[in-house]
């Protein structure tokens, strides 16, 4: 028995946030029914390459498995009823188009929760439904780069830098579905649905955690360190001899430990004795540590650091993350034949593990309207 069985969720949403989230949600055994507009879809199934051997795109597949596939051109009549149709055995509706599309469709949350007293409706936007949010356009981006996480990625101030991921969007689409999560829970008390609303700005700000903290609590402003961290050190990457490896000491008995591998007793000094102090004089501390990473090969670092109790590694590409999973066994990657059309498809597992309603790969992400 799967966590989320007998849940019907009416995913109207495309692109990353909306559907990493409805992904998660069927995983956990939710029937999602997904919508597209007929002939194009959504937008990420010609979003490539890469593509796999059958030539689907890889960034669709990322984050569609375990739904079914319709197809509805929302802005004509037979359109329309046929979402309504299919909202009105559902439980959830998940949308993310630009503010006042759906109101525009009489698909709105104000119109469907007098049908529907029990839907819970998921709205996600890029920065909220104000007059002045509805101007700004939703892109990860952007986002990315007016929640002044650019700010503090890259190698400084002047070089700000994405993350090598749409960050804000997983972050978007983790919110909604635990905001979703939170309002089955409280629709199974009182019989009562509502409206869920995400926003990306958010999203980001929350994400942003001690770095948004810091200015919230202490009316810092963080920047961009590179590989370092504001408030711990060593907590960075070191070039070793053959390649590179980080180190992430996060309190004064670490440090301890750490100087004993490397041979030396800068946990005496009293520039380096505590982390405040370490943290204030990191220029000098790693002025020392350089030249000592560069004398050694990375993995023996590693394995000693590990050893002692210092947490240590070396900067994998994604394949090598792949098969250092699979060598812990954490199973990382699926494959799902598909019980519609018997295709295969290989996606990365769900991370999520359960003691009794373990997640399900019941199919792959659907071709355009195949359950038409």
């Amino acid at each position: 028995m799967s966590a989320l069985r007998g849940v019907k969720i009416a995913d109207f949403s495309r692109v990353l946030a909306g559907p990493y989230a409805t992904m998660l949600l069927g995983d956990m055994g939710a029937q999602v029914i997904k919508v597209e507009r007929p002939i194009v879809g959504d937008d990420t199934r010609s979003w490539g390459p890469p593509f796999d051997s059958d030539g689907r795109a890889t960034y669709f597949q990322s984050v569609n498995r375990n739904k079914e596939g319709v197809t509805a051109d929302l802005s004509t009549d037979a359109g329309k009823k046929r979402a309504l149709e299919i909202i009105s055995t559902s439980d959830v509706l998940v949308e993310n188009f630009a503010v006042g599309t759906m109101e525009k469709f009489g698909l709105g949350y104000g119109e469907l929760s007098e049908k529907f007293p029990r839907l819970i409706y998921c709205s996600i936007s890029g920065f909220g439904t104000s007059e002045e949010a509805r101007e700004l356009p939703g892109y990860d981006l952007l986002v990315q780069a007016m929640s002044g996480l650019m700010s503090v990625t890259g190698s400084d101030s002047d070089h700000p830098s994405k993350v090598g991921v749409a960050l804000i969007d997983v972050l978007a689409g983790l919110h909604s579905s635990l905001g979703i999560l939170g309002a089955l829970y409280h629709r199974n008390e009182n019989g009562k649905g509502q409206k869920v609303e995400i926003n990306l700005l958010s999203s980001a700000l929350s994400g942003l955690v001690n770095q948004s903290g810091a200015f919230a609590g202490a009316g810092v402003i963080p920047k961009a360190m590179g590989n370092a961290h504001p408030s711990i050190t060593p907590y960075e990457v070191y070039p070793a001899k053959d390649k590179q490896i980080v180190m992430a000491v996060g309190n004064d008995g670490q440090f301890a430990k750490f100087c004993a591998v490397l041979g030396v007793e800068f946990n005496t000094d009293p520039r380096f004795s505590t982390n405040p102090d370490r943290v204030k004089h990191r220029a000098e501390l790693n002025a020392l540590l350089v030249p000592i990473f560069a004398t050694r090969n990375a993995q023996e670092l590693v394995d000693a650091f590990t050893k002692s109790g210092v947490p240590a590694g070396t900067i994998n590409n994604v394949k090598e993350a792949v098969e250092l999973a699979e060598k812990l066994g954490l199973a990382p990657v699926v494959t799902i034949q598909d019980s519609r059309d018997g295709t295969l498809s290989r996606t990365i597992a769900n991370p999520i593990t359960f003691s009794n309603t373990p997640v399900e790969y019941r199919l792959g992400p659907p071709s355009l309207g195949v359950d038409d």
